[in-house]
């Protein structure tokens, strides 16, 4: 199989996610469930996928991490450990927005699929990460994972979304969409659970800025926090 070996990393929610794939194809994917264990896991993970792959760190041509938005911790995790491999290994460093391979994993989702054969060009899709209280990190997309907007945080309400909707059938997914499902209470709002940010949807992005050169600054690249990180003290107990 010839092409690229890239090491993808995804850290931007309460999971922690590691793939390895060559061209445009997955090899190993290793992937936690919702314990927020990143500094623990991601490490041993990294070894794993490559030891089920039968690769080595030293045979990969680039790692490719998840820029955000996101949880501000897990983003610093693994854009470090990411630019530290690529910085020890020699190898370009690449980057893509975590709603950008959400909306492209998106597109193997079965409910989505049928929405999108049933009702064709008037579908978008809005992946949503959770911020705080009603505040989503969202973004609109065309079903071939067309960005049609800028990514946002978008205080949702009564109001959000309500002239789309009018004209469009909207797929909500994500850890931020289930708290805005009462109030973006419309016919034309489908909410589909299980999709999550996955360094398994981050093979063909990955592949595709590796064939345009669309390489980071190792030394320099910082994550895409959107919003500045806000620290919070624990209340006193009584």
């Amino acid at each position: 199989m010839a092409g690229p070996l890239i090491l993808h990393i995804e850290t931007t929610t309460d999971i922690c996610s590691v793939s390895i794939s060559e061209k445009d194809q997955l090899l190993s994917l290793a992937e936690s469930g919702p314990e927020r264990s990143h500094a623990a896991l991601l490490n041993r993970y990294i070894r794993q996928v490559c030891s089920d792959s039968g690769k080595e760190l030293k045979n990969l041509d680039a790692v490719s991490v998840s820029k955000g938005p996101g949880s501000y911790t897990g983003l610093r995790i693994g854009v470090s450990t990411a630019k530290g491999l690529a910085y020890a290994l020699e190898i370009p460093l690449i980057a893509s927005g975590t709603l950008d391979h959400m909306a492209t994993g998106a597109g193997d989702n079965p409910e989505i699929r049928k929405i999108i054969r049933k009702y064709t060009d008037a579908v978008l899709l809005c992946p949503m990460l959770d911020a705080r209280r009603m505040e989503v990190y969202s973004a609109l997309y065309t079903p071939d994972g067309t960005m049609t907007g800028e990514v946002s945080a978008v205080i949702v309400d009564s109001n959000s979304y309500r002239g789309l909707l009018q004209k469009f059938h909207i797929c909500f997914f994500g850890n931020g969409a289930g708290k805005c499902k009462a109030m973006l209470d419309h016919p034309h709002a489908h909410f589909v659970e299980g999709i999550h940010p996955s360094a398994a949807h981050m093979v063909i992005p990955g592949l595709a800025r590796y064939n345009e050169q669309e390489f980071e600054d190792v030394a320099y690249f910082e994550p895409f926090y959107l919003k500045e990180f806000v620290a919070t003290r624990p209340r006193k107990k009584v």
